[in-house]
């Protein structure tokens, strides 16, 4: 039976009880802080990486664009050589390192098991993707630093939760998701986009929530980048618009022709085991270095005709034709296109988001030229993200990025429209987002080599289905010690 003193508690316990609640929220929880401290702690590093691999990339290729100026056909003996020294380096341990890095990003946010996370997200896989970038640039390669810095910024978080306890699967996948918004964020020096890429490209289609804590920890990396380099705009400042009416006919240009080019690229870059692209994916996988040389050849071979060449992140190129002072060839945006193809088959590490802008200013150069009256850095500008959005079928970061790497806001609802319809003439020929697609082969090709090994040791059903002729030349190789456990622990593991 209940007293009076139930009825009327006394206020000192009461006050007790307040308080102990209050400790044990959120905002009081050591758990909790500990956790922000590591997020805003990693962002910082996450930003320090990406400014440094970023002037460490513009010195590279600094470096072989005076070798060429002094003599072009230097580039037939360094950037042969570079593609294969690299793809004889990327044929072991270092696999992962190889392309863009956002794929392995996804696939380690998709697949919670920490063996498959460990082979694609370890500090030495880190390290290298910086390193082997580096040498691509060096040696010519039309590449990016972007995907990598998301690749590197996802590793860096990842190893950090890791080490300060944040090991299970769920908490592990946050760190990741943020080290790779941060990562984009430093590296095109834009916050909101690395916020909107995490959100359309990377937990799409995953259970992640989006946090507070993650969300400020993407600014935290892009504030970083502010700091120290200061508010700039990756292209300059663009006072451009496109007024209503027969302009608007831009859209419609830039949006169907630079789409279907975003999904053609797509395409051809994505393994499979049919037609052409298993064709040079047998090819690949027979002779890599001699392939990887080869695709080397070919980049060199593209270069010579136009003025500029087609060697690296192609950044410099975007900017020229956007502010019109562009001396090369017309005909740049297709010749970048191949040059591209090439430095992807070749299986070396680097990314694909600058030289996809460089493809798409000189698609939209040639644009201009059938739509007069029209602003050509406009249309150069629309072809840009429209392009950004057709590779990567991301149209809501494709829309961010152009508008904050040119510093123009009158623009938003064009890009936005030549966005939106680049994405839907991509999906007609490549079905399926390239990084997810991409992601997805490397989960499936890691499991297969999974299934196999369990099979040879007797721990499976004798009738596993083969590997698949041709898998993503980035896919990890599981420690052989572990690959029956692993092939047994794995949650997404999925044996025919």
């Amino acid at each position: 039976m209940s007293g009076p003193q139930d009825e009327h508690p006394n206020p000192a316990k009461k006050m007790a009880g307040r308080f102990q609640e209050l400790t044990d929220s959120d905002l009081f929880s050591p758990v909790q802080w500990r956790r922000r401290v590591l997020f805003w702690g990693g962002a910082v590093l996450v930003g320090l990486a990406a400014i440094g691999f970023a002037q460490a990339a513009d010195w590279a290729s600094d470096v072989f664009r005076r070798v060429v100026d002094h003599n072009r056909f230097w580039a037939f003996l360094i950037t042969p050589t570079i593609f294969a020294v690299l793809a004889w380096l990327t044929s072991g341990v270092l696999k992962p390192t190889r392309g863009s890095g956002i794929p392995q990003a996804i696939a380690a946010l998709k697949v919670e098991d920490e063996g498959f996370r460990q082979s694609l997200l370890s500090l030495r896989i880190a390290v290298g993707k910086m390193a082997l970038t580096l040498a691509a640039l060096l040696g010519g390669a039309s590449v990016g630093r972007e995907g990598p810095t998301v690749h590197v910024g996802a590793g860096l978080l990842y190893t950090l939760g890791r080490r300060f306890g944040f090991a299970e699967p769920a908490a592990a996948g946050r760190f990741i998701l943020a080290g790779a918004a941060a990562g984009l964020a430093a590296a095109f020096n834009t916050p909101l986009a690395g916020i909107v890429f995490a959100i359309e490209e990377m937990s799409g289609s995953f259970e992640h929530r989006m946090s507070g804590i993650l969300l400020t920890a993407v600014f935290v990396a892009g504030l970083v980048s502010l700091g120290i380099l200061g508010n700039y705009a990756y292209f300059g400042h663009f006072d451009i618009g496109l007024p209503l009416g027969k302009a608007w006919w831009a859209v419609l240009a830039t949006g169907i022709v630079c789409g279907l080019a975003g999904g053609l690229f797509a395409r051809l870059i994505l393994p499979s085991d049919t037609g052409f692209r298993g064709f040079v994916g047998r090819m690949r996988a027979r002779q890599p270095v001699a392939f990887a040389a080869a695709c080397g050849l070919a980049l060199v071979l593209l270069s010579q005709l136009t003025h500029t060449g087609l060697y690296g992140t192609g950044y410099a190129q975007a900017k020229d034709i956007l502010q019109g002072h562009s001396d090369t060839v017309m005909s740049v945006g297709v010749l970048k296109f191949f040059g591209n193809i090439a430095s992807y088959w070749a299986g070396i590490p680097g990314g694909i988001f600058s030289p996809a802008l460089a493809v798409g200013a000189g698609l939209g150069n040639n644009l201009s030229a059938m739509l007069p009256g029209v602003d050509t850095s406009a249309v150069v500008l629309l072809a840009m993200a429209g392009y950004l959005a057709g590779v990567t079928q991301a149209p809501l970061t494709a829309t961010v990025i152009s508008m904050e790497l040119t510093d123009n806001q009158q623009m938003v609802l064009p890009i936005m429209a030549t966005c939106l319809l680049a994405r839907a003439m991509s999906a007609l020929l490549s079905r399926k987002p390239v990084y997810r697609a991409l992601g997805d082969k490397l989960i499936e090709g890691y499991e297969a080599e999974l299934a196999r090994r369990a099979a040879e040791h007797g721990d499976a059903d004798e009738t596993v289905a083969e590997r698949p002729m041709v898998e993503d030349p980035a896919t990890p190789i599981p420690p052989a010690s572990d690959a029956p456990d692993a092939a047994a622990s794995s949650p997404d593991h999925r044996p025919s």
